[in-house]
């Protein structure tokens, strides 16, 4: 069984966090995916934020791991 050390727990999360704020501050920094949606790439781990810019906030819809079927999580988004 594989186990995880807590602090890896940490260093995600502080992974997440810091593609947040350059989102905040650089909404457009995303690539762009389709219908609104943009994608961000995190650094240390395989996984992408897809996010919607609003007027005043981002909005995020999914976060997506890079060995998972493309685009899987379209499915899940209200049109």
């Amino acid at each position: 069984m594989r186990q995880h050390r807590p602090s890896s727990h940490r260093t995600s999360l502080d992974d997440v966090q810091r593609v947040i704020d350059l989102l905040r501050a650089q909404p457009g920094l995303g690539r762009p995916v389709g219908r609104g949606l943009r994608r961000a790439v995190l650094r240390r781990f395989p996984f992408s934020l897809i996010y919607a810019e609003g007027p005043d906030a981002i909005v995020i819809v999914a976060i997506a791991h890079h060995k998972r079927r493309l685009g899987y999580w379209r499915q899940r988004i209200a049109r």
